[in-house]
């Protein structure tokens, strides 16, 4: 009988969790992101989109692969960390945990932006900045506090807002689209110039927010090898396509025009930058009830989809943080739980102190490219983890392979990593440049945080490529899960299913045991122990033989 063991975190969720979950902030992102993005796209905001939507396709193959073979919290850091040592990782992950935080600050901030359709005040400052401190400090000590998730509230608000959008698409598409007004309004090279254009990309990933938290949850799912991958595919067709219809929607109903002075603007990066949604119902043309019960409606689907977003942004940062505090990367703090509510609450404070700072100054944009920086450069590191451990372990075992594959001094190349990899890369690259806020601080943050890392490890006596894990009498007590001591798989006939024995061997603690049985059939007119039947026991022995080769490539 398999012997249980409490570790980890718990295997209790499944597709729809993790679609709903990633969808939650996926989607979430086109309620602030079509404006900042058209503000400098313009006319070809949709196209903009479509862009980074091939990148994100792209990332989303990248981190199936990763997330079902190694189906633990730390995303693209953990993916580093196999492929690469200890250094990379911790960039990767110090990286990814700006991007929770920008999440965070951002969902936030544009909260009372969409409440607004209710009282006006908050949709300006100091209303809205206020507003998003508010919703941080108030899901910070929830978080502390405890009170969990939904996954049937996330679920079904995620399906909800995924309906609404569709509806708004179709609903747009037969009262404002005219496919000449969207030729007519681009005259590329002055609306929008080059410059634009390249500033409008380097930030359009970040209508792609979360897709790390599909990685990050996949260390709770039942099934990580089958479930991931359905669940970024998922995630993947429902975004790209409400991004390529609410984006042509929106230039229908609130078209690029020029001013006295001759310059080119859309009122989604004007007057509606910090809630566009509303500004597309209210640009359809409505009978007046009908228009405000939109607006109404809107305002209040949105508000509590960006209050999961960010409550997402704060868990995925403490389950970050937990994975890097467990691999010596980041001091036992930020492992530390509550000692009455087991929640890390330093991690949680720690972080949203950040976010609310970030949230102050009220500056949309400047959060937006800052997002761009950590998110490229995690990104980018995903990738290359991946055509790395192609090339170091081609033989590991991968539930789920990206496609695309080509062959390449013995190994299998995918082509989705590479290609990814050079976009990303060169995505990481213009935000740089084009944005010297990003340039500044997020150089400064990865400096701030390698520094630390190299003296924490040097305080520790640990090389800083080393691999090293808290002993287990170190975890605290709170993340816990059901894992297996051993595991036993029935084996009938000599046709071995190689699948079965990767999973039994996945699925047991690393010092655990996987056992085969080969049962063999003996005729009810035989008798024991003469039973003739030297040959099958032969086939048995053989077929025990490939099993146990099956395991070990495990």
């Amino acid at each position: 009988m398999a012997r249980l063991k409490t570790r980890g975190l718990r295997k209790t969720v499944g597709v729809p969790g993790l679609f709903a979950t990633a969808y939650g902030n996926v989607g979430s992102s086109i309620y602030y992101a079509l404006g900042l993005v058209a503000a400098h796209a313009l006319g070809l905001t949709p196209l903009v989109f479509m862009f980074a939507g091939a990148l994100f396709a792209l990332t989303a193959k990248t981190y199936a692969e990763g997330a079902a073979m190694f189906p633990e919290a730390g995303g693209s850091s953990s993916f580093a960390r196999h492929a690469f040592n200890e250094v990379v990782s911790f960039i990767a992950g110090w990286g990814l945990s700006l991007d929770y935080i920008l999440t965070i600050a951002i969902s936030a901030f544009f909260v009372p932006h969409y409440l607004g359709a209710f009282f006006p005040e908050l949709r300006h400052s100091p209303g809205d900045v206020l507003g998003g401190a508010a919703v941080i400090a108030l899901l910070a000590l929830v978080n502390i506090r405890g009170l969990g998730e939904s996954a049937k509230l996330n679920i079904a608000l995620a399906v909800l807002d995924l309906f609404t959008q569709i509806a708004l698409v179709a609903l747009g598409a037969i009262l404002v689209l005219h496919p000449s007004v969207l030729v007519d309004q681009v005259h590329l090279g002055v609306a929008p110039s080059f410059s634009q254009l390249i500033f409008a990309v380097s930030i359009s990933m970040l209508a792609y927010t979360g897709i790390e938290t599909v990685s990050n949850m996949a260390e709770e799912a039942r099934d990580p090898g089958e479930q991931v991958p359905k669940a970024v595919n998922l995630v993947l067709i429902a975004v790209l396509g409400i991004y390529a219809g609410i984006s042509i929607v929106a230039l229908s109903a609130l078209p690029v025009t020029q001013d006295a002075a001759g310059h080119y603007s859309t009122q989604l990066g004007t007057t509606y930058a910090n809630d566009p949604v509303l500004g597309i119902v209210a640009a359809l043309h409505l009978h007046c009830a009908a228009a405000t019960a939109a607006q109404y409606y809107v305002g209040a689907l949105a508000a509590p989809i960006l209050l999961i977003a960010t409550n997402a942004g704060m868990i995925g940062i403490s389950r970050l943080s937990w994975s890097l505090a467990e691999h010596r990367q980041l001091p036992g703090a930020f492992a530390k739980l509550h000692p009455r509510f087991h929640t890390p609450w330093f991690t949680i404070l720690f972080f949203s102190a950040i976010a609310i700072a970030l949230v102050l100054p009220g500056n949309t944009a400047f959060l937006g490219n800052l997002y761009s920086f950590g998110a490229m450069l995690s990104f980018t590191i995903a990738h290359l983890s991946i055509v790395a451990l192609r090339r170091r372990e081609p033989d590991r075992y991968r539930p789920y392979r990206a496609p695309w594959n080509v062959r390449w001094r013995g190994s299998e190349i995918p082509l989705t990593a590479v290609i990814g990899a050079i976009g990303t890369g060169a995505a990481f690259v213009s935000v740089v440049v084009l944005h010297p806020e990003a340039r500044i601080i997020g150089t400064a943050w990865i400096a701030f945080g390698l520094a630390g890392y190299l003296l924490y490890r040097r305080r520790l006596g640990i090389d800083p490529r080393e691999q090293r894990r808290m002993r287990r009498e170190e975890r605290p007590v709170g993340f816990l899960d059901v894992s297996y001591k051993s595991a036993l798989v029935p084996i009938f006939g000599t046709d071995i299913d190689a699948d079965a024995m990767h999973r039994a061997a996945a699925v047991v603690d690393p010092d655990a045991f996987v056992e085969a049985l080969y049962v063999l059939k003996i005729p009810a007119e035989h008798e024991l122990p003469d039973a003739g039947v030297e040959g099958q026991e032969y086939e048995a022995r053989c077929a025990l033989d490939v099993a146990r080769l099956q395991a070990r490539a495990r």
